[in-house]
């Protein structure tokens, strides 16, 4: 089963977080601001006494009556696995850290880029993989359609960035820095919109990096033998759970698996590959919540099943789940089995 994330959405995400203000504040209208004159007593009455220490001119405003959209600095969302940032940086930058199964950390960093780059439709103009720098042609980074969150109708700008990869000496840490090398548009290039084009620009190669090590995370749960179930068929054309592991390995200890999830073994038949179990819904308790120990509760009804493990004829494994009286689970039941036992398999790290 594989794991993705909808591209599309996680920019979207990182866009709202990462500090574009889509409402304007209209605190500083003129028509909220008076002006008060000092208090003017009648003819037959005297002025009242006034402290000179505490004289105070009467305040004038001079106020622009048309809205302006402010906006705060973007914000480097550190969203990918062994991403940081350093607080007092004032660059477009962050770290990232090696984790498991990256082979060349910098060569992970490089293919990220290429990927955002290929998404928004733009080529390099330079290319030096070796010093770990990559320029782009021009591109609009803020599509029109998107321009309701910057508060504007006007056409979208154009940019050019330069993305350069720093990896420390001893290969476990790498920085990727974005600079804005060229613009035009409408809009004046202030340093505030400068920061936040390169912040954006950086947040989709961080947002691309966590999609792509997510996707090699499953990969190596299925290399260690940590199953991956799908939905599938087995060899007579039933609905089935099917994995690419031999069929060694998942009889051997699926047994044990079944176990953690409140079944009782009842009978193993090694000729026929079918394993007999009394599955009883788990009780839980606020403390198994507190302490992280919740038992997966499966979508089916307590009672007796039959799990007959065989071998596909693509060199895999299915396992048919029947009832107590050997009838074939419904297709909507096998699926959210199938859900329920993935999770529990990625939620504890089980080997099976």
């Amino acid at each position: 089963m594989q794991y993705w994330i909808p591209k599309a959405l996680a920019v979207s995400v990182l866009v709202s977080l990462s500090g574009c203000s889509v409402f304007t504040n209209d605190a500083h209208n003129e028509r909220n601001y008076r002006t008060h004159e000092p208090v003017k007593a009648p003819a037959s009455l005297s002025q009242p006494a006034q402290d000179p220490v505490y004289k105070m001119d009467i305040g004038q405003y001079d106020n622009n009556p048309v809205a302006t959209n402010y906006r705060p600095p973007a914000q480097v969302l550190t969203v990918a696995k062994g991403s940081w940032v350093e607080e007092t940086d004032k660059l477009a930058r962050v770290y990232f850290d090696k984790n498991d199964g990256i082979d060349d950390l910098d060569e992970f960093v490089w293919d990220s880029i290429k990927a955002v780059l290929a998404d928004n439709n733009v080529s390099a103009t330079k290319e030096d993989k070796l010093l770990g720098i990559i320029e782009t042609d021009w591109y609009s980074i803020i599509k029109t359609e998107e321009s309701w969150l910057w508060g504007s109708d006007e056409n979208a700008d154009l940019e050019k960035f330069k993305f350069t990869i720093e990896e420390k000496s001893h290969q476990r840490t790498a920085s990727l820095r974005v600079d804005l090398i060229d613009f035009k548009g409408d809009n004046a290039l202030t340093d505030l919109l400068k920061q936040q084009l390169e912040v954006r620009a950086l947040n989709q190669v961080v947002s691309e990096f966590d999609y792509r090590y997510r996707q090699l995370e499953v990969d190596l749960r299925k290399r260690q033998g940590i199953i991956s179930l799908e939905m599938g068929f087995d060899n007579k054309g039933n609905a089935a759970l099917v994995t690419e592991q031999s069929y060694d390995a998942v009889f051997d200890r699926f047994s044990g698996f079944l176990e953690r999830l409140s079944f009782t073994i009842v009978e193993i038949n090694q000729d026929t590959g079918l394993i007999t179990a009394d599955y009883k819904t788990p009780e839980s308790s606020v403390w198994d919540s507190i302490w992280g120990d919740e038992v997966t509760q499966l979508p089916i009804d307590e009672g007796q099943y039959q799990i007959l493990v065989s071998k596909t004829k693509e060199g895999g494994t299915s396992l048919t789940w029947m009832d107590d009286k050997g009838e074939t689970l419904e297709p909507g039941t096998m699926n959210g089995l199938q859900q329920a036992l993935e999770a529990a398999l990625i939620q504890r790290g089980i080997k099976i």
